[in-house]
């Protein structure tokens, strides 16, 4: 038989031809008979069933071959674990260096700083592919907000209006105002590269206004109004929410200045058996479930053909949530996102 070179066949291959002299040399096969059957030198037969006999099966197993893990690399393996937790636990600004955000420039800077190594940027990124570390677009946070707030909220504000909520079988709403333009739009378009299609908006910017509550069944109530919000307007929205409901109605803002206005303050204590306000941490929109209702509206409203008009911008936005209205599942997704989940 041709003598094969076992060298460029696959490792399952080259295991196989091991495994296979050691069976015929137990068949009693000389080392030059399963020279010629399996196709490799009688030496390395010879080889292959001494450290049989020696160690069983496991020594004739191929091993992993390739250089160590961690070997030529320009860090230590001690070393990649301090940058991976600092890049976790801290911002540049807090590490000293002028970035908001973690690149590569920022973690090139970072390791010269920490152990005075110039690591060209390309592999910088090479490190952080293998640390599964990708870019991202960060979420947006008020630089005003207040972390200890936040957390109180969570841990004992929220669950004391819950608990509350259940024992005075009372509804929760999570409230919030917005608006639309009609000089916006969502969307995307086909065109070959290098000519970026072009989308016609109306030069006259028309605007509507809109209040509107959420609860974590999928229920969706909402006013629209003209002008600015006012105590009257949020007065009347909330008389809508208590002529609509059987229940008391526990609403959750946040802290704009109508919210606080002696006008709205001295309605509900008036109102108290029927509904009673609830106030978000400073700052903290992304805790406000209504918010994604905005979010799903902006998205419905500001596709398809552009409004021109402010009564087209009007009619398309209470279609889109008077759909919202007939599909209480959709909006209770919403509090899926782990930012709200705590209010599901």
């Amino acid at each position: 038989m041709e003598k094969i070179d076992a060298r460029k066949l696959a490792t399952d291959a080259q295991q196989q031809l091991r495994y296979q002299a050691i069976r015929l040399r137990k068949a009693g096969r000389t080392y030059k008979e399963i020279s010629e059957i399996v196709g490799v030198n009688h030496t390395t037969v010879c080889t292959w069933w001494k450290k049989y006999q020696k160690g069983g099966t496991k020594a004739i197993r191929i091993k992993k071959r390739g250089r160590p893990l961690g070997s030529c690399r320009t860090l230590s393996l001690d070393q990649e674990k301090i940058l991976r937790k600092s890049m976790r636990d801290r911002c540049p600004d807090q590490m000293k260096l002028p970035f908001a955000l973690w690149t590569r420039l920022a973690v090139q800077q970072l390791i010269k700083q920490l152990w005075g190594i110039n690591m060209p940027i390309r592999t910088v990124g090479e490190y952080l592919q293998r640390w599964g570390f990708t870019p991202q677009r960060p979420l947006r946070r008020a630089y005003k907000q207040n972390p200890k707030a936040v957390k109180a909220w969570m841990s004992q504000e929220y669950p004391e209006i819950k608990k509350k909520a259940k024992k005075e079988a009372a509804e929760i709403h999570w409230g919030d105002e917005t608006g639309l333009c009609n000089d916006s739009y969502h969307g995307r378009s086909y065109a070959p590269r290098g000519q970026t299609p072009a989308i016609k908006i109306h030069p006259r910017c028309e605007r509507v206004n809109l209040i509107s509550s959420v609860t974590n069944q999928g229920k969706v109530r909402f006013m629209v109004y003209d002008n600015r919000m006012n105590s009257q307007t949020l007065i009347k929205f909330m008389k809508r929410l208590i002529k609509d409901s059987d229940k008391k109605i526990f609403l959750i803002l946040d802290n704009l200045r109508v919210h606080h206005s002696y006008l709205v303050r001295n309605w509900v204590k008036e109102h108290e058996d029927e509904i009673e306000l609830f106030f978000l941490p400073s700052y903290s929109p992304e805790l406000n479930p209504d918010e994604y209702l905005n979010c799903d509206l902006k998205a419905g409203v500001h596709s398809g053909t552009p409004a021109s008009s402010k009564r087209q911008l009007k009619k398309k936005a209470i279609s889109h949530l008077r759909k919202l209205q007939k599909l209480p599942g959709r909006v209770m997704k919403y509090f899926k996102h782990p930012k709200i989940s705590y209010a599901a």
